[in-house]
């Protein structure tokens, strides 16, 4: 079983543009050899928006180097990219981008969202590229709702929606380039479980609602973070009540990290590589929005 390294709370929230109130969990300046090949974790909401004519969001900017995963628990929201790819997320969806060599890309809260507004709640995940793979082409995987696998974990303790990797001989949409496993899991109260994690793999649990006992060793409630230790294997889950919790667990790159931003590669003169190809209008154009 793998040993609790520590318990750490969400700090106080940042707004990313206007539309998404944000707590960083953790980024790779503060774990980044502890969580390697995850580099950032943005927890969005829980925030009630009012009804609004102009969709708030992020407008266009550049990624390089590594790539991002939004999963989304309450409300919509809309991605444009300059692949030509783009669309609406909802409750249970994600998606899953490649910025690989470059890619500008916006966020805002869709049309329909806007309008009604309510709830939002979703996390953005960044995933290391290794070096060999850092100036891939850009890509973007749209993961709907219905083509994750739900497996009923055993002894009626829940659900884990399988996004990427593995769980009970389930294996999840995602394609990655590097193994690891993103997790789903919704916990009934009362319920004691074990989730696989291969030892050797750096692992963390966050616990977006509810309060959960790990390893019976440490107590974690809404918006904390379990950093679990790389050697040993497993870990056991006793939910104290109804819980949503997110397991991200990865084979670790053992390269350096340099990061700039929205840039993150190996070296100091990739960096400044990547600023001027951006600057120099080298990054592909998100498409104009068909009248």
């Amino acid at each position: 079983m793998k040993n609790i390294i520590g318990v750490y709370s969400a700090p106080r929230p940042h707004w990313v543009g206007d539309g998404f109130p944000v707590r960083s969990m953790f980024s790779y300046q503060s774990h980044g050899k502890q969580l390697s090949p995850f580099l950032l974790l943005d927890y969005a909401g829980p925030a009630e928006f009012s009804p609004a004519q102009r969709p708030p969001g992020v407008g266009s900017h550049p990624h390089r180097g590594f790539e991002t995963v939004t999963i989304v628990y309450k409300g919509e929201v809309e991605h444009r990219d300059s692949t030509g790819q783009g669309g609406v997320i909802g409750p249970g969806d994600v998606q899953w981008m490649t910025a690989g060599a470059g890619i500008l890309h916006e966020e805002f809260h869709s049309e329909a969202f806007t309008r009604s507004g309510g709830a939002l709640e979703m996390v953005q995940l960044w995933v290391n590229l290794p070096a060999r793979d850092k100036m891939t082409a850009p890509g973007y995987q749209a993961i709907v709702d219905h083509d994750i696998p739900a497996v009923a974990m055993p002894d009626g303790a829940g659900t884990v929606r399988v996004i990427a990797g593995e769980y009970l001989g389930h294996t999840g949409p995602a394609h990655t380039f590097t193994p690891m496993h993103v997790l789903d899991v919704r916990l009934n109260q009362g319920s004691i479980s074990e989730l696989p994690v291969p030892d050797g793999w750096n692992a963390a649990l966050i616990v977006l609602r509810g309060t959960v006992s790990v390893n019976g060793d440490a107590i974690a409630r809404d918006a904390q973070m379990v950093l679990l230790d790389r050697a040993g294997s497993g870990i056991t889950i006793e939910a104290n009540n109804d819980a949503v919790v997110l397991l991200i667990a990865g084979e670790p790159i053992e390269e350096a990290i340099v990061g700039h931003g929205p840039f993150v590669m190996n070296t100091h003169e990739e960096i400044v590589q990547a600023i001027d190809d951006f600057n120099s209008g080298r990054f592909a154009q998100i498409p104009a929005r068909a009248e």
